[in-house]
This record gives structure tokens, C-alpha cells and sequence, in this order.
């Protein structure tokens, strides 16, 4: 024993007395963990993406309403209604596959208190993409408008069953007065634009039918139901800013959104108030006069929001440029700029035709090229953040941690969960990466 313990100290010692280092025990080379980049972009997407088609919804929209229309034009606008639903079905594809591949994730993003908001988004995007087949694939025979009529139902049962539920699960907790936006009607938005989707539907409809009552009335029910919420909420914004002053950062873009519903409901109101015109003496439910005076009303209170409309976007416009931050990973909120607007610039058309003034007509214009060009600068940049990592990317740490989850949630074994909650989840690390 006593020759070992000399032994053992003598080479310990050797070493040193040799002029050498003194050996180190090498750690183990870790696993290197790899995500594929389209993991991450999976995992990373949002219901935010769909403002993206929305605003491309809302440059066809605005120059179908221009007053000289060539077929050149008809052409573009073509072109951008096949954009949006390019756009419609990737993200709709995209967070199916985020739903199933990472359930967690997809489910935090519908609880979120801030990126919840935008999943009634997807019944809007729906929307747009239904009015474009209206105002190109009707009149060019592709589409039946029998098949229209059943779209308009299932646009009020889509918007029903999205808005409800996101609602409750919304005013489920509570939310503080200080951190307000506008932003905030988007769970109410998809019922208010029924009246918008209505109109347009009753474009290709005859009035005499039957069936033109029911999308006439349903119209004006659920165009008063989303109004009047909405309303709610711009008061709770002009108590908002005279409490924090103007909204800055991501919150300035949200500003644009309260134009949104007195906006869309006068253009709804006049446009149905013309359809009533029509339809209700039709089918003798009212008198031609009366037909006259409840379009005569509907364009004196469509005038009257539009002053509204109005209002609310210079007071979002003024201190814009010096509130909200520019930084390309914000630029998704930016496209506020596009589809809350369309509702107050396709009333100046429609105004322009009411009192037959000329100067509505190159205002409308002029909006529309505006329209137009933000849309550009807004595309280009998303692109950019979108190849730079800003936008739509999640970390490879987040991508593994839900797949692990879903590893353990899925195990058809219990020993398996009780493992990696003892500590042994290293096994489980692994083989999820090599899924990832």
C-alpha cells in the first residue's frame, strides 16, 4: 500500500518536473442539433401573414372602382386577385401544418393577447379573395352566381364561428386600458364586412328573386352588429390616447385600423341603401317612394361616417412618420396602411356618383395610386425582412423544445413521459432533432 501511494504521487509529479502540461480529462464532444430552416419557418409563422393578402385584396378593390376602366386595368387587378389567393392558401397551408407539427405553438398563438387578435384575420383574407371572384370570374362565365349566393352563407357561418369563439377566449382575461390599440376589433371585424360581402353579392343577383331578401336583410343585421361593437372600441381609443397620448412603436400602425369601420359602413350603407331602392319595392314590401326615401337616408348617414372616417385617418396620419418605429421586423403591422382605408376611398367613388361631382373622381383617383404605391413599398419590404430572418422565423431552441413535447405527448408509452421527467429526456432531445 505504501509503495502504491509513492508510486501514485511519483507520477502525478512527473509531469511537472518534465516541463509538461498536466493532462486534462477532454469533455465529450456534444450533439451537434441542426433545425432545418423550413422547420423553423413553420413553427415560426402567424395569423399576422394574412394582412399581407388582405392588402393586395385591397389594391383590386380600390381600382375596380375607378371611374375610366380599360381592360388593361381589368388585367393587373386579374393579376393581384391570383396574388391574393397565392397568398391565402400559403398561409392557410402553413399554419395547418404548424397546427400538426407543432400543436403547442399554434395553440399559444390563438391564447396570445396580442398575435390572437389577428386570427379572425383569415375570415377577412376570405373576403376579398370572395369579392374578387365576383368582379372577375362572374362576369367571364367561370363562376355561377348560384354558387355565389352559397359563398355569401358561408362567409356569415365562417365569421360566426371564428369571431364567437376568439371573443371568449379573448375577454376570458383581463387586459389593460394602457396598452389599448384598435387593433383590438379585429374579433369583430369579420361580421362587420358582412354588409360589404353583401352588396357585391347582390351585384349578381337579380332583385326579384327571393333570394335577394334574405342576403339584403342578413346584410344590414350583421353591418349594424359589427358597427356598433367596433364603435365601442374607437371610443375606448380616443380614452386610450387622451390617457398615453398618441400610440407609438407597432401600436402607430394600429391607429389606421380605427378607419376601418365607420369606413366600410358608409360604403355599405349607401351601396345597400341603392339595393334596397330596388329590391324592396320589388317584392311589394314597401312603396317606390318609401324605396326612395330609405336610400335617401342611407346616403345622408353613409356621408356622416365618412366625415368620420375621415377624421380618424388624419389623426392617425399626423404624428405617424414620428411615432412608429422602423425597424423591418415591425414591418407586418405596416400593412395597416392598405385594407382598413379601402372602405373610405371606394366611398369616394360612390359619393361621386350619388351627387354626380367630378372632383370625387380624381380624388378617388389619386388615393387609388397612393394605394398603390404603399402597397409596393410595403411588399419589397416584407420581402426583405423576410429573406433577413425578421419576419416568420423561429429559433432552432423553440423548434426543439415543442418537438420534444410533442414527442413525449405522442409516446405510446407512459414509462416513456415519466423518464424524461426524471431527467432522462436526453434520449428524447435526440431522436426529436433528428425529426426536426
Amino acid at each position: 500500500m505504501e509503495y502504491y501511494n509513492n508510486h501514485q504521487t511519483h507520477n502525478l509529479a512527473l509531469p511537472e518536473r518534465a516541463g509538461q502540461p498536466r493532462p486534462t480529462a477532454s469533455p465529450e464532444p456534444e450533439p451537434s442539433i441542426k433545425v432545418s430552416p423550413l422547420a423553423r419557418r413553420i413553427h415560426g409563422w402567424s395569423w399576422q401573414a394574412f394582412p399581407i393578402g388582405m392588402g393586395t385584396g385591397a389594391v383590386y378593390v380600390t381600382m375596380s372602382g375607378l371611374k375610366q376602366h380599360s381592360q388593361v386595368l381589368t388585367n393587373v387587378e386579374t393579376f393581384f386577385y391570383f396574388l391574393n389567393i397565392a397568398l391565402f392558401v400559403l398561409n392557410t397551408t402553413t399554419l395547418l401544418l404548424q397546427l400538426i407539427l407543432y400543436p403547442k405553438q399554434a395553440l399559444r398563438l390563438i391564447k396570445d393577447p396580442v398575435k390572437g387578435i389577428f386570427v379572425p384575420l383569415v375570415v377577412l383574407s376570405f373576403a376579398t379573395i370572395l369579392i374578387g371572384t365576383i368582379k372577375y370570374a362572374v362576369p367571364t362565365g367561370h363562376v355561377h352566381p348560384g354558387f355565389i349566393y352559397a359563398l355569401f352563407w358561408v362567409y356569415v357561418v365562417f365569421a360566426c364561428l371564428v369571431c364567437f369563439p376568439m371573443l371568449m377566449v379573448w375577454f376570458n382575461s383581463p387586459h389593460d386600458l394602457k396598452t389599448f390599440t384598435p387593433a383590438w376589433a379585429f374579433l369583430v371585424f369579420p361580421m362587420m364586412l358582412v354588409g360589404v360581402v353583401g352588396f357585391n353579392v347582390l351585384d349578381v343577383i337579380p332583385s326579384t328573386e327571393q333570394r335577394a331578401i334574405g342576403v339584403l336583410l342578413t346584410s344590414y343585421v350583421f353591418q349594424g352588429l359589427g358597427f356598433f361593437m367596433t364603435f365601442f372600441y374607437i371610443c375606448i381609443y380616443i380614452i386610450r390616447i387622451m390617457t398615453t397620448g398618441f400610440m407609438d412603436g407597432h401600436q402607430a400602425n394600429g391607429a389606421f385600423v380605427a378607419v376601418g369601420p365607420p369606413g366600410f359602413t358608409a360604403l355599405a350603407l349607401i351601396k345597400l341603401g341603392a339595393k334596397a331602392r330596388e329590391i324592396l319595392p320589388a317584392h311589394g314590401l314597401v312603396s317606390p317612394a318609401a324605396g326612395e326615401i330609405w336610400f335617401a337616408t342611407s346616403v345622408m348617414s353613409g356621408l356622416m361616417l365618412f366625415g368620420l372616417a375621415l377624421f380618424l385617418f388624419f389623426f392617425g396620419l399626423f404624428p405617424y412618420w414620428f411615432k412608429v418605429h422602423k425597424h423591418l421586423k415591425e414591418i407586418l403591422g405596416c400593412w395597416a396602411l392598405t385594407f382598413p382605408n379601402v372602405g373610405w376611398i371606394s366611398t369616394i367613388r360612390v359619393l361621386g356618383d350619388t351627387f354626380e361631382l367630378e372632383g370625387f373622381f380624381t380624388w378617388h383617383l389619386i388615393m387609388t395610386i397612393i394605394m398603390c404605391t404603399v402597397w409596393v413599398v410595403l411588399f419589397v419590404l416584407t420581402v426583405v425582412a423576410f429573406f433577413k430572418g425578421k419576419i416568420f422565423l423561429a429559433k432552432p431552441e423553440e423548434v426543439i423544445q415543442d418537438s420534444v413535447d410533442r414527442k413525449i405527448f405522442f409516446s405510446p408509452t407512459s414509462s416513456a413521459r415519466s423518464s424524461f421527467q426524471g431527467g432522462a429526456g436526453y434520449s428524447y432531445n435526440k431522436e426529436a432533432a433528428n425529426h426536426v
